[in-house]
């Protein structure tokens, strides 16, 4: 049966307020936790481009790491909140932390030097450029004679 957009995965909670584990992420990555790395994969003549969406990180909270052909995009963030009364006294700490992790396979022939990362209006941008693959020798058949 089809439900109106109004009925999300979440209603409830919004509904009524209820805390859940979501609320953590919310605290963390902002109202649109939920939308946390969309990406998009363009291609073009001689590179891809990849557009990481990672609103509210600075480029200290974003690591990219490339081993075994994988392009991995590791974002941690977190948050302390300490709240003390009248006279000084920790009367409720928090402390948070979040790490999201998302990794692409882009082959064995590029290294670090290769790949251009730009931040800029919390969009990661990468440049990845296309390299022939290797080439797997071609079947060579031995004659028999007689």
């Amino acid at each position: 049966m089809l439900m109106p957009s109004i009925f999300a995965e979440n209603l409830f909670d919004d509904w009524f307020d209820f805390p859940s584990v979501r609320d953590i992420d919310r605290r963390l990555y902002g109202k649109n936790a939920a939308r946390e790395m969309k990406t998009d994969v363009r291609e073009h003549d001689d590179h891809y481009e990849v557009n990481i969406d990672l609103p509210g990180f600075r480029k200290e909270d974003i690591t990219l790491t490339l081993e075994n052909g994988y392009l991995t995009v590791t974002a941690a963030k977190s948050l302390d909140k300490d709240e003390t009364n009248k006279k000084g006294k920790v009367i409720r700490q928090e402390r948070w932390e979040g790490t999201m992790k998302r990794s692409f396979y882009v082959g064995d022939a590029l290294t670090e030097e290769d790949i251009g990362a730009k931040l800029e209006h919390g969009v990661l941008t990468l440049n990845v450029p296309k390299r022939d693959a290797k080439k797997v020798p071609e079947k060579k058949l031995i004659q028999i004679e007689g």
